[in-house]
């Protein structure tokens, strides 16, 4: 948080303070006196922090030699699986949900094999086509196979010969494709539409769901033989609610991409972190780079974001982390509390005695006059006095 103090009248010279504390919780103060000194300090403040923020130097991690950011347990565990991978040209499946980097370790899978210095990464999204023009996109198809076909094309199966091929959102493929692709895997060959003759090809595939493709095939929507196929090497993306720690490393990540590609330099308070860190990320690694996006271009040439930019939801994260953790019932107050363990108590006593009102109060404790009148205020008194 930025806080500013100004002199008051009657002072020989106007004087303000300006401070934060950064993301690694070095605490940056400026003082400045003179003419403007408040915006001034303000100025000097985002100038100090940067210059602070570039005096740490942190190495290289193993995920980013892989041109992926993380340090948590999880994306360690992952990186440790991708080692071994590597290697080899087995078919790999990667699970987990949008948004969390499917087609980044997609990449590094095909960046570090034998395929990554001469063959091709070709990646495609099974959602984003219909049947025919799926199908199409990835065998090709001839002239004259269909309804504007004016030439022959060759599809992303003939384009990634000899690398790797990136099926993403496998699990939504029809059933009558998921054949096709089955026999890719089986035997290297595939039929383009209207053709008459198989082609064949090397190519490593590498496939990525966001859905349960074992609920799949137990509901019939999935080939039982095509998700073994799939599945030779599973590897799951976690989300990023489950690797937190690894927020910090991100938002400096995305930071330094938008300051090479502006020629700025920002950095984010704090404050701000926390705020991060402590917001729930349904949309995973590709929501928290849309929001620095978002606060690089509306901090304008200011270098130091501060929370005031934040979206609302994220800016009310730490309210609502603090209020769920909170041992207190949400949104109740002492008198609620008493109220209710009240009425309780005094419906018990009502139960116990059969409806006998001098009896309960008995039980209660109290008279039955006191007894009477709070019935009534609770709206339950639905038996006569005896």
């Amino acid at each position: 948080m930025t806080e500013h103090h100004s002199a008051g009248e009657g002072e020989p010279a106007q004087a303000a303070r300006a401070s934060t504390t950064l993301t690694d919780g070095t605490r940056v103060e400026v003082e400045i006196e003179g003419p403007n000194a408040e915006k001034r300090a303000h100025r000097a403040l985002a100038a100090a922090a940067v210059a602070a923020s570039e005096q740490t130097e942190r190495p290289v991690t193993l995920g980013e030699s892989m041109g992926i950011t993380g340090e948590s347990a999880p994306m360690q565990q992952l990186f440790h699986l991708l080692d071994r991978i590597v290697a080899t040209s087995a078919t790999v499946l990667i699970t987990g949900e949008n948004g969390t980097g499917k087609e980044l370790v997609a990449k590094a899978i095909h960046q570090r094999s034998a395929r990554g210095p001469s063959g091709a990464f070709v990646a495609t999204n099974c959602s984003a086509f219909n049947d025919n023009l799926l199908e199409s996109e990835l065998f090709g198809h001839k002239r004259g196979s269909f309804t504007g076909a004016v030439g022959d094309k060759p599809g992303l199966f003939a384009i990634a010969d000899g690398g790797t091929f990136f099926l993403d959102e496998v699990g939504d493929m029809s059933p009558a494709l998921q054949v096709k692709l089955l026999r890719v895997l089986q035997e290297g060959t595939f039929m383009p539409v209207g053709a008459t003759q198989t082609k064949k090809v090397d190519v490593r595939i590498v496939a990525a769901t966001n859905r349960d493709l074992a609920a799949r095939v137990r509901e019939g929507l999935f080939r039982e033989d095509l998700f073994y196929r799939l599945n030779v090497v599973a590897l799951h993306v976690p989300p990023l609610r489950e690797r937190v720690s690894d927020i910090p490393l991100l938002a400096q990540r995305f930071l330094e991409r938008l300051g090479k590609r502006d020629g700025q330099k920002k950095v984010l308070s704090q404050h701000v972190m926390r705020c991060l860190e402590a917001h729930n990320w349904p949309g995973n690694v590709r929501e928290l780079e849309n929001e620095i996006e978002r606060l690089w271009v509306l901090t304008g040439d200011e270098a130091l974001i501060d929370a005031e930019h934040l979206t609302p939801v994220i800016a009310d994260a730490i309210a609502r982390e603090t209020h769920e953790d909170s041992p207190l019932p949400a949104g109740k107050t002492l008198h609620d509390m008493v109220d209710e363990l009240e009425r309780d108590m005094i419906d018990r006593a009502l139960v116990a005695a059969e409806g006998n009102k001098t009896l309960a109060a008995e039980l209660l404790g109290i008279s039955r006059r006191n007894l009477i009148r709070k019935v009534q205020v609770y709206e339950s008194d639905d038996l006569e006095p005896t």
